[in-house]
C-alpha cells in the first residue's frame, strides 16, 4: 500500500473549537493530512478464479455424491458453498472499498472490508463448530468411511483450495479482508488433505475412528488461526487501535516533538482493513506558524506507523488549559 503524495492543509484561525473545547474561542493551528493511496493491490482475478474453481468443484462434488450415494460428499459440497459465500463477501467489500465518497458516505465504503473480515471469521467458526459436532457424533457412533471416490474428490479439493489460497497469500498479512479469504481456502485445503490421508490409512487398516479424530485436530487448528482474525476484526469494527500500531509508541513520538509540551485527545482507528487515521491535540509553547512542523510530523506518522490520515490541532499552553477545563465541565 503506497501513496502518491500526502497533502496537508494548515491554517491559523480563531473560532469556536468543536473538537473538544466547545464555547471557547481561541487561535490554533490545524492540520489535515490525507495520504492519497494507490488503489490497493487488486485481487479481482484471484476472487474470480477462486469463485469459479470452487463453484465447479461444488457442482462436481454434489454430482459425485448423488452418483455414489455418499452423504459425506453431499455434506462437504454444502460446506464448500460457504467458501463461495466467503469469497463473494470479501470481493464485494474490496470493490466497495474503492468507491468514491458521497455526500452521505464521506469516507466512501472503506469500512465494508472490516465487516467482511468479521463476517468471514464468524462463518469460519460456525462451519468449524459443525465439523466438531459431527466428529464427536462419529466418535460415539462410528460410521464406515467411503473409499477411493471420497479420496479422489478430496485430493481435487486440496488442489482447488490450495491454488486459490496461494493467490491470496501475498496480501493476507496486510489486509484482514484478504486474510479472511485466504484462511477459508487454506483451512479447506488442510481439511481436504486430512480426508485424503485418513482415507488412505483407513482403507488399509479399517481404523474408522481415525476420521473423527483427525477432524477434531484440524478443527482445533482452524479455531486457533481464526480467533486472531475474529479478534482483530472486532477491534477494527469498534474503532479500536489496530493491532499493528502501538499507541504508546505513537504518543511517545508526539511528546518528543520540538516545542510540544503536552497532548490530549489522541485517537487512532482504522478507516478500513488497510488504512488508519489519527486525530490529536498537541500543546505547544511556541507561538508561530507551524506549517513545516505539521507537514513533517504527518509524514513521519505515515512512514513510521503507517498512519496515512492525520488531523493535528496545535494549541498554545493557555489555550490547552481552557480546552481541558471544557472537558472537565462536560463530564
Amino acid at each position: 500500500m503506497s501513496d502518491h503524495s500526502t497533502h496537508h492543509h494548515e491554517h491559523d484561525h480563531s473560532h469556536d473549537d468543536h473538537h473538544g473545547c466547545d464555547g471557547h474561542s481561541h487561535t490554533h493551528s490545524h492540520s489535515h493530512a490525507h495520504g492519497h493511496h494507490h488503489v490497493p493491490k487488486s485481487f479481482g482475478t484471484a476472487f474470480a478464479v477462486g469463485i469459479t474453481l470452487n463453484l465447479i468443484y461444488v457442482i462436481a462434488e454434489a454430482a459425485w455424491g448423488f452418483w455414489g450415494n455418499s452423504l459425506a460428499l453431499l455434506a462437504d459440497a454444502g460446506h464448500n458453498l460457504s467458501d463461495i459465500l466467503a469469497l463473494a463477501c470479501a470481493w464485494i467489500a474490496a470493490i466497495l472499498g474503492q468507491k468514491k465518497p458521497t455526500d452521505n458516505f464521506t469516507y466512501g465504503y472503506r469500512r465494508t472490508s472490516i465487516l467482511a473480515s468479521l463476517t468471514n471469521a464468524v462463518i469460519l467458526l460456525i462451519v468449524t463448530g459443525g465439523i466438531i459436532l459431527e466428529a464427536i457424533e462419529r466418535i460415539f457412533h462410528p460410521a464406515p468411511v467411503a473409499g477411493w471416490t471420497v479420496i479422489i474428490v478430496a485430493a481435487i479439493g486440496v488442489v482447488v483450495n490450495g491454488v486459490t489460497a496461494m493467490m491470496f497469500a501475498s496480501g493476507h498479512k496486510e489486509d484482514l479482508n484478504i486474510k479472511g479469504a485466504f484462511l477459508h481456502m487454506a483451512y479447506d485445503a488442510l481439511l481436504s488433505l486430512g480426508v485424503v490421508i485418513t482415507g488412505i490409512i483407513i482403507l488399509f487398516t479399517n481404523f474408522n475412528l481415525l476420521d473423527p479424530i483427525i477432524s477434531l485436530v484440524v478443527s482445533i487448528v482452524i479455531i486457533m488461526g481464526t480467533w486472531s482474525l475474529l479478534k482483530d476484526s472486532v477491534t477494527l469494527a469498534v474503532d479500536g487501535v489496530p493491532t499493528n500500531i502501538n499507541r504508546k509508541n505513537v504518543e511517545q513520538y508526539l511528546r518528543a516533538l520540538p516545542s510540544i509540551v503536552d497532548l490530549h485527545d489522541l485517537h487512532i482507528w482504522a478507516m478500513s482493513t488497510t488504512e488508519t487515521a489519527l486525530t490529536v491535540h498537541l500543546v505547544s509553547n511556541v507561538d508561530h506558524r507551524l506549517d513545516d512542523f505539521l507537514s513533517v510530523t504527518s509524514q513521519q506518522l505515515k512512514d513510521q506507523f503507517k498512519i496515512g490520515h492525520t488531523t493535528i490541532q496545535i494549541e498554545l499552553q493557555h489555550e490547552a488549559e481552557i480546552c481541558l477545563l471544557a472537558h472537565a465541565e462536560t463530564v
